[in-house]
């Protein structure tokens, strides 16, 4: 759906360098060991699974970035490291070992992340074999390989580049993010590295990464499962050598946020138009809501429901579906009477039910489109959100049923 062309354009980040090579972890010759290197000085801004069975590597990537200033990211598919115990610990900590002795810094220094089937032990020495080879290869030109190499179920790379001025000085930003199921992130998404060389002290490059996970790869959702895996990593190397943002009131900031957070929503989006099986790209949006919470507590209910999601998928415009799901969201004391649904601009229901002028071709129409766009409005207050989603197809089941095959 969408295009399917992997994205061009996208540019190199002075101090990092990236190589992507086959460790062969489940698929011989495909690429699935990603080893990223950041300079010495740079700064690390990170946001992880809030899932209470988060994998190995997730636990060691948070020490190690509490511990000491990353130096080398490395990442591998296949094996997800998760539901592996103690013996899951110790593996991740021996690839760090490795990486470490390989490139001549300190274990702490590695940050580990996997991705792939939960509850295996993680093939590490197919890992530590192919770890001179991928050194060896780092370049800052690598993004697009780096990105194909931590895809799993994804069919296409994901990367994209933004660039912008701060008071004169040039800034590149460019990221990368993987994910086609097991997506309804928890402050981060399944696996996303973006990396700026602009000069961001280490307290503000926290918030703002936090703020752009926030409204992007936090209000995606392809299935509703929160993976034990997610991470979601930012660096600012500070080789653009511009004047260090330091404060919230920096009147550069707001450029800086603005282009993260662009760049943030592209990744996210792009990770839902290439959910598993996915036909459909949709946008609900839920507005005059009593708070922000309450919105997403309605667009959620409704990106959720495996009815509205195969009807989105037979291109049906069952808004009975919807109608229910906006009724079961914990919403207090909702007057039914007062809310008005719309599927692609055509007004499907209001005063509790039928739009008087509303005929089923035009939700025909409406429901046809690749893109949806749905949005209720619940005549309760100001407050607004959206959240992005696919349908659920014959191709959901049949991916996730022959996963492990």
């Amino acid at each position: 759906m969408g295009d399917s062309s992997p994205q061009t354009g996208v540019l190199p980040v002075a101090g990092v360098r990236l190589a992507a090579v086959s460790a062969g972890i489940k698929t011989p010759g495909r690429l699935d060991l990603v080893v990223m290197e950041i300079d010495e000085g740079a700064r690390v801004a990170g946001s992880f699974t809030r899932n209470a069975f988060c994998a190995a590597p997730v636990q060691v990537a948070r020490s190690h970035l509490a511990a000491t200033a990353p130096r080398y990211f490395l990442v591998n598919t296949g094996n997800a490291n998760a539901g592996t115990g103690q013996a899951g610990l110790d593996d991740a900590l021996a690839c760090c070992r490795a990486l470490a002795a390989e490139a001549g810094v300190d274990s702490e220094s590695v940050l580990p992340f996997s991705t792939g089937v939960i509850g295996e032990p993680l093939p590490v020495g197919p890992i530590l074999a192919a770890l001179p080879t991928a050194l060896a290869a780092l370049a800052d030109d690598q993004w697009l390989a780096a990105a194909e190499g931590i895809m799993t179920t994804d069919t296409r790379p994901k990367a994209a580049s933004r660039q912008l001025e701060l008071g004169g000085v040039p800034i590149t930003i460019t990221g990368m993010a993987k994910g086609a199921g097991m997506i309804r992130p928890n402050m981060a998404t399944m696996l996303a590295y973006l990396a700026t060389d602009a000069v961001v002290a280490p307290e503000l490059l926290q918030s703002l990464w936090q703020g752009a996970v926030e409204c992007s790869f936090n209000r995606v959702t392809v299935d509703g499962d929160t993976s034990t895996n997610d991470a979601a990593m930012l660096v600012a190397t500070g080789a653009a050598a511009n004047p260090e943002l330091r404060d919230a009131d920096d009147p550069r900031l707001p450029l800086l946020r603005e282009a993260l957070q662009s760049l943030a929503l592209e990744l996210a989006q792009a990770l839902v138009r290439d959910g598993e099986g996915a036909s459909k790209f949709v946008a609900v949006e839920v507005a005059q809501a009593a708070s922000e919470t309450e919105a997403l507590e309605v667009a959620y209910t409704i990106a959720h429901s495996p009815l509205v999601k195969t009807a989105l998928f037979a291109s049906d415009p069952n808004w009975g579906r919807l109608l229910a799901a906006i009724g079961r969201a914990e919403v207090p004391g909702l007057d039914v009477d007062k809310v008005e649904l719309r599927i692609n601009d055509v007004l499907i229901a209001e005063q509790g039910g039928r739009a008087a002028g509303y005929q089923e071709a035009q939700g025909v129409a409406a429901m046809a489109p690749t893109d949806i766009h749905i949005q209720v409005l619940l005549d309760r207050g100001d407050a607004d959100a959206t959240v992005w989603t696919s349908d659920l197809s014959y191709d959901y089941v049949r991916i996730n049923a022959e996963y492990r095959t």
